[in-house]
């Protein structure tokens, strides 16, 4: 078997195996205990081995630059076409859109086929372009989704002094495992150490958290899902659009930088196909906890949507990825990009577009006519 299409099989098989565990599952607590470790253990482990692994070499800053452009672009792209794909929907589904569908995770969905059909340097590529994406999930993310808690705030915290809000930030930066962990790698990054240069037990102990990472974020999204058809459709719809633009990113890229080689044409084809990512989840996840803590009525997000969405991203991204390993000559040609980018688009808003035209011609004759 292909080991890139075993590697995706492998990854649906765990969620599946989380789907049959939902009926084990006695209360909420228990997948909340899942998530504690996921969040508080195997994620920032993750994430520090990652960034201890990346080489700060200035001519390579170009890479995470372009990730962080495409982050950004998406981000702004997808606040403008909200309400086409929700427009009945209140602000958390809006806000959680905004959160995950700009934010990758090639570890998940492409990083298995970069090393199944490119080489190390390609792959070394991509991790480096991950630090862009990185920076912009762990980071902007999380102060937007504080930004959205804090003006959702009671109004004697929303008339608080700037500075007391800022300090507050700060120190709700510094109680999250995830920021301390990143805080730790770049100071050993601008020492000059890394991975090798820990004391081998904490290395191997870090190492064992992180691999875990993969099979309990797959269990906990088959545990946690509850995708009705309504959602799945819009689901759907969303993916189909994230996964156009991104189609369109890559053509502009192959436009301004015509001169790349094979491998790195596939590379800036297939890395903003990756799926949404975990991190803007446990960020959405801190805000509701806060929240119940504070016993609001209200939302600012709507994790439940969040974990659907992340379950029907990972399979959808792998199968496009897999599409373009498979048809490289094909596919690796800036008009074909842009091509198969505006017909993803169009697709994903025509039953929007058709919704709004029959409302407008409705409402432009007489109601006998359409009765």
């Amino acid at each position: 078997m292909d080991p890139a299409l075993q590697r995706t099989l492998e990854l649906l098989l765990i969620i599946g195996i989380g789907l049959l565990l939902q009926r084990k599952l006695g209360n909420r607590m228990q997948l909340d205990g899942l998530k504690i470790i996921i969040l508080n253990v195997a994620l920032p482990a993750t994430i520090f081995l990652a960034l201890l692994k990346v080489e700060l070499k200035p001519g390579l800053l170009v890479l995470p630059c372009l990730a962080l452009a495409f982050n950004l672009l998406m981000f702004l792209a997808v606040r403008f076409v909200l309400p086409w794909f929700a427009p009945g929907e209140k602000g958390p589904q809006r806000r959680t859109l905004a959160m995950l569908l700009p934010s990758l995770a090639p570890g998940l969905s492409c990083y298995p086929f970069i090393m199944a059909y490119l080489d190390d340097a390609s792959l070394a590529m991509a991790a480096l372009a991950d630090v862009g994406n990185k920076f912009f999930g762990l980071i902007l993310l999380y102060l937007l989704a504080m930004h959205w808690y804090n003006l959702r705030s009671p109004a004697a915290t929303a008339k608080a002094p700037a500075s007391k809000k800022l300090r507050g930030l700060f120190l709700s930066l510094l109680r999250e495992p995830i920021n301390l962990v990143i805080g730790a790698a770049i100071i050993l990054l601008i020492a000059g150490l890394n991975l090798e240069s820990l004391p081998g037990f904490i290395a191997a102990t870090v190492n064992r958290f992180s691999v875990m990472m993969v099979a309990l974020v797959l269990l906990f999204i088959g545990m946690a899902v509850r995708v009705s058809l309504s959602d799945l459709r819009t689901i759907a719809l969303l993916l189909s659009w994230r996964s156009g633009m991104a189609l369109l990113f890559s053509s502009l890229m192959l436009f301004l930088l015509p001169a790349l080689s094979p491998a790195l044409i596939l590379l800036v084809i297939v890395f903003p196909q990756s799926s949404c990512s975990f991190w803007p989840y446990a960020h959405m996840h801190l805000v509701n906890t806060r929240e119940e803590s504070e016993s609001r009525q209200g939302r600012t997000f709507d994790t439940g949507f969040a974990v659907n969405l992340l379950a029907c991203s990972l399979p959808f991204s792998s199968g496009i990825i897999l599409l373009a390993f498979n048809f490289p000559e094909t596919i690796a040609h800036a008009w074909v990009l842009a091509l198969v980018g505006f017909t993803l688009v169009g697709i994903s808003l025509l039953p929007r577009v058709w919704q709004a035209a029959l409302r407008k011609l409705r409402s432009a004759v007489p109601e006998n006519v359409f009765p």
